[in-house]
């Protein structure tokens, strides 16, 4: 590994380590979303503490993080399994920030950066899941975790058999489904808070 592909991690955690939720609730006045609502600094939890407006700002700075380093590494022609480690790298920043006592979101938004980034049409049919499971059922945490549980399995059939990035965003899968553990034991006894309802 040569110091750009080094680099190129380094700037994909980096990145991914500023957390937008946090930054728009402090310039917009809000409730600190590790406090409040369900203590997620993610944009679901700034939709329940800061409305719509703060929580579109929180997804679109979420996205672009994820998307940003990756799109930098295909722009550089890094090597498919650094553009891979770059994704990745920027997901766990959002989990675990440098800037932040290494405590961060759930990695939702950001992992959809990356997959956009991965492959812009996989990125597009992880959304589009996400946004069905959200209307029918209005459970964030139900829809992100069918959303990216299918997420490789888009990689695989749009990106094409391409094992850096479809093993990547498996690994991501694996990990937003750790971070929801809290969240499927609720959805399981049935407690789960709807989308745009306080807890």
């Amino acid at each position: 590994m040569n110091p750009i592909d080094i680099s190129l991690i380094l700037f994909g955690y980096l990145l991914g380590s500023v957390n937008s939720a946090i930054i728009v609730c402090t310039l917009m006045r809000l409730p600190d979303p590790r406090s409040e609502g369900s203590g997620n600094p993610g944009t679901t939890n700034v939709l329940r503490v800061g409305g719509k407006r703060a929580a579109l700002i929180t997804l679109a700075g979420d996205l672009l993080k994820g998307s940003i380093p990756v799109v930098v590494a295909w722009l550089v022609k890094a090597p498919v399994n650094i553009v891979a480690l770059t994704g990745v790298a920027a997901f766990l920043g959002h989990l675990f920030p440098l800037y932040y006592h290494f405590k961060g979101g759930k990695g939702v938004a950001t992992m959809m950066g990356v997959l956009y980034a991965y492959s812009f049409f996989a990125g597009l049919a992880t959304a589009a899941t996400w946004i069905v499971i959200a209307k029918v059922f209005r459970i964030s945490s139900l829809s992100a975790l069918i959303a990216t549980l299918l997420a490789p399995i888009y990689v695989w059939l749009i990106a094409g058999p391409v094992p850096e990035l479809i093993v990547a965003t498996a690994f991501m899968t694996a990990m937003l489904f750790w971070r929801h553990r809290s969240n499927i034991q609720r959805l399981l006894s049935g407690e789960e808070v709807l989308i745009g309802k306080k807890n």
